[in-house]
């Protein structure tokens, strides 16, 4: 496959604009300031110095007439993110795709059923490895040593492998995807499950490139958790990182001020500023399907709301009304169910057009 060596020009605009935008005038809650100015303040957190990408790929074989391969690319010193990419044997048209993300303790390899379903339906898929996940931790799978990476950004209040790292890692994939004459960069898609489904929804926020997002189980206002005792099931899929943060602060019950402290330093504004109501309406006008369970005790249906709420409000001023959907799971947890899978996949039939 060849391809294209342009410079990753959306990158390099990025840059230019965290790093040279004056400062943005504010109104009075976080979802009110203007849209540019959250993404910009978002970007200049995330980001960090460009190196080459610097691909390599490996032909895995073909399956029933797919075709599997193993990718690596470089995000930044000493970080390269591992992936699989899975297509129809022999097309030769440029195509839309779709990336997938996975929840803690999950892999590439977990999100293989999603891969060949979107590929079989004509679309080229990709699924890479979080950060502390699969390839990039020493044990090939759980979720260890994220949680001692977690605890690391608590300590030192540097780097965010909770969530923010793999948004850079999603808006680097974009650079490469970009670069392939067999891809279509017009239509990229995006979906993502828990841990994954926030990291879609605050990617999607981030990368305008990014034309439809379908986040899983994990859309969710922080703040509002923080406010009405729904903070503990979220702050559980790191419960380790978390009871050692407050074993060290010398907190021995932990409450929703130390949860609230515990998200300053790992996941700067996820509470306010980066909160769902405030960064869901940034893809609009973009097509989002968001699904979620109206039992899930980690994505709470009054914060739920909120998001969907704020995000209709952009929506409807974009004249876009038709490209938000909820689709709310009846009697169902932490978990997509066969029949969302579904909806999602028509999702990115309809709005990306394989």
């Amino acid at each position: 496959m060849k391809h294209r060596t342009l410079p990753s020009l959306r990158a390099a605009l990025v840059l230019a604009l965290v790093l040279g935008s004056a400062k943005p005038a504010l109104a009075a809650g976080p979802t009110a300031e203007l849209p540019e100015a959250k993404r910009a303040a978002f970007l200049k957190l995330i980001s960090r110095p460009l190196v080459p990408l610097a691909p390599e790929l490996k032909p895995l074989g073909e399956t029933n007439g797919l075709a599997f391969t193993h990718f690596s690319f470089a995000v930044e010193a000493g970080q390269r993110v591992p992936g699989l990419m899975v297509g129809k044997v022999g097309a030769l048209v440029r195509r839309p795709v779709i990336v997938v993300l996975h929840g803690t303790g999950g892999n590439k390899e977990g999100m293989l059923p999603h891969l060949r379903r979107h590929a079989e339906a004509g679309f080229i898929t990709v699924a890479i490895d979080a950060r502390h996940h699969g390839e990039r931790s020493k044990a090939g799978k759980g979720s260890t040593e994220y949680s001692d990476a977690i605890l690391r950004a608590f300590r030192e209040g540097r780097e965010h492998p909770f969530f923010y790292d793999t948004v850079w890692d999603v808006m680097r994939l974009v650079d490469w995807l970009a670069t392939r004459d067999d891809v279509d960069p017009r239509r990229i898609g995006l979906i993502g499950f828990s841990k994954g489904g926030i990291e879609t929804y605050l990617a999607a926020a981030a990368d305008p490139r990014i034309a439809a997002a379908v986040p899983c189980i994990g859309v969710q206002s922080f703040g509002w958790a923080l406010d009405n005792h729904g903070w503990k099931s979220r702050v559980g899929t790191v419960k380790a990182a978390f009871d050692a943060a407050a074993k060290e602060s010398g907190v021995a019950e932990p409450d929703a001020a130390f949860a609230r402290k515990f998200y300053e330093r790992v996941v700067p504004g996820v509470h306010d500023r980066f909160d769902g109501p405030a960064m869901l309406p940034l893809v609009a006008p973009r097509p989002l399907l968001v699904i979620n369970g109206d039992s899930d005790e980690r994505t709470p249906v009054p914060g739920v709301m909120l998001c969907i709420e704020s995000a209709r409000t952009a929506y409807k001023a974009a004249v876009a009304s038709d490209r938000l959907v909820l689709r709310l799971q009846e009697k169902t947890g932490h978990k997509v169910n066969d029949d969302s899978l579904q909806a999602a996949l028509e999702w990115f039939v309809k709005w990306l057009k394989p």
